[in-house]
């Protein structure tokens, strides 16, 4: 009922292998050879098919020559649905009509040479024998597209495609009736999980929907699939695990919980906490240091920019116990009157590791004729995208997984052009962090003055003050009443 053929080629040297091997005698073996013998959709690298008016149409020309049927659905879920499911069985491509898109249907049709098309909602005999997808809501359609069985596929041999909720069922059923293996991933990055990590590196692979970028932007994530995993799996920094830190210096504990006890012990100290969030959690929670690296000062000090930068030596106890433990370190850098990218390029050895990432902390910031904790300092964000053009440079030269860069904010004055800080950096996350103090009610006022505004590409942060905070909430209380549940959570 449907074709989809390569050429003749292609079809003589795929007949000639299947008649080699049903002369062998070996008959039992036959139909496996066949399928591992059929002729493959022809790929040249990590493609995109973004489905641009979400007819499905570029997704059925790039995967079918022809078909004699074609299932053209409506917009509404139940039909789409209905249209997937026919359009598995009869291993034909389905399209769907909406307003503006009318002419690409139609053409698509034409171009296919189809003999019989099946409309949803229509009488067709198909329709009456085939259950329709069972999806309780669109955002879980995709994943019961991608999960039916049966069908008649592709005479070709389809390479694994990704979806994600926001691909157009048209789209993910006229792959799956070709016979594609779909991932479907939470978010358009192929490296999400460990498994689309291996099916990006090992093959080429289509992305269906325009949220996965341009064929260019898709093919640089799947390079840096190649750049191993995090603690936890995957190579994204979020989603796919949360995090929870002692934040502090190793000096002891004026400056945060963290340094209050050795390396060990704080390690033990917070695995007890992760205990708890990960009840909560249906995710990996994973134990984290944010370690001081520079400490603002009141004192200029001899190179007079009022900051005391570490040894990195100093600090290698720490991100070793933190590894250990299979957890991630964050460098904090509060920079006085220095550069937040000379301070950085200090500590360039430790963000070789591949689980080292940078927090930069405005409050720290200041300029010239001013003092720390005497006002609370700002960067502009082209201080910060200076570093984040660095440490993605740093990340993709030494082959390093994803990094996270924290940036501090309980002030909208901390960073006053925030909406021009460059989050196009597929090698960084870009984490924000909403560390006020005080009543429930007084963070809750910082935490949503913080998000507005808030590009989508940051991932939010929270901070659990055990002295400032009245009361400090408890790990229920950060997850279940912080809306949105932090992906990072500190303690001070």
């Amino acid at each position: 009922m449907r074709s989809n053929t390569l050429g003749l080629t292609a079809l003589i040297v795929s007949s000639a292998l299947v008649m080699s091997s049903c002369a062998s005698g070996d008959s039992s073996g036959a139909q496996e050879s066949t399928q591992e013998e059929k002729p493959q959709l022809a790929t040249s690298g990590p493609e995109v098919l973004t489905d641009p008016d979400g007819s499905g149409a570029e997704v059925s020309a790039r995967l079918f020559e022809s078909s004699d049927v074609v299932v053209v659905s409506t917009y509404e879920l139940s039909d789409q649905l209905q249209a997937a499911a026919v359009a598995k069985q009869q291993g034909a491509p389905m399209l769907t009509r909406l307003t503006g898109n009318e002419a690409a249907v139609d053409a698509e049709i034409e171009r296919l040479g189809a003999t019989q098309v099946i409309e949803v909602p229509g009488e067709d005999r198909a329709l009456e024998d085939t259950e329709p997808v069972v999806a309780a809501a669109r955002d879980s359609a995709v994943e019961a597209i991608a999960a039916q069985e049966g069908g008649e596929p592709s005479d070709l041999q389809m390479p694994p495609m990704l979806a994600t909720p926001h691909t157009s069922l048209a789209a993910a059923a006229t792959a799956a009736a070709a016979g594609a293996e779909i991932q479907v991933l939470s978010v358009p990055d192929p490296r999400e999980t460990s498994e689309s990590m291996r099916t990006v590196t090992e093959q080429d692979t289509l992305a269906l929907g325009a949220q996965f970028g341009s064929s260019e932007e898709f093919g640089e994530r799947v390079e840096l699939a190649n750049n191993g995993e995090l603690p936890g799996g995957g190579g994204l920094l979020f989603p796919g695990r949360r995090m929870v830190a002692l934040y502090g210096h190793p000096s002891g504990d004026s400056l945060g919980m963290m340094g209050e006890q050795p390396p060990a012990e704080a390690v033990d100290r917070l695995e007890g906490m992760i205990e708890d969030y990960q009840a909560l959690e249906e995710q990996p929670v994973l134990p984290a240091f944010e370690i001081i690296v520079t400490v603002a000062s009141e004192f200029p000090g001899d190179d007079g920019d009022y900051s005391n930068e570490g040894d990195p030596e100093e600090f290698i106890g720490y991100i070793d116990a933190i590894t250990e433990a299979g957890g991630y370190a964050f460098l904090d850098l509060q920079p006085g009157q220095a550069s937040f990218l000379d301070q950085a390029k200090r500590y360039e050895e430790l963000l070789k590791r591949p689980n080292v990432g940078l927090a930069l902390d405005p409050e720290w910031k200041i300029g010239p004729g001013e003092k720390p904790l005497q006002q609370v300092g700002h960067a502009e964000a082209a201080e910060i995208n200076e570093v984040a053009d660095w440490l993605a440079e740093l990340t993709r030269e030494n082959n390093l997984p994803q990094k996270g860069l924290i940036l501090h904010q309980f002030q909208l004055q901390m960073l006053r052009d925030r909406d021009q800080i460059n989050t196009d950096h597929p090698e960084l996350a870009f984490i924000l962090h909403a560390d006020g103090h005080g009543s429930p009610n007084d963070k809750f006022d910082t935490w949503n003055a913080m998000r507005q505004g808030l590009s989508s590409d940051y991932f939010m942060a929270w901070k659990n003050f055990e002295d400032e905070d009245s009361p400090t909430f408890t790990p229920e209380e950060t997850y279940n009443n912080v809306d949105p549940r932090p992906w990072f959570v500190s303690y001070q």
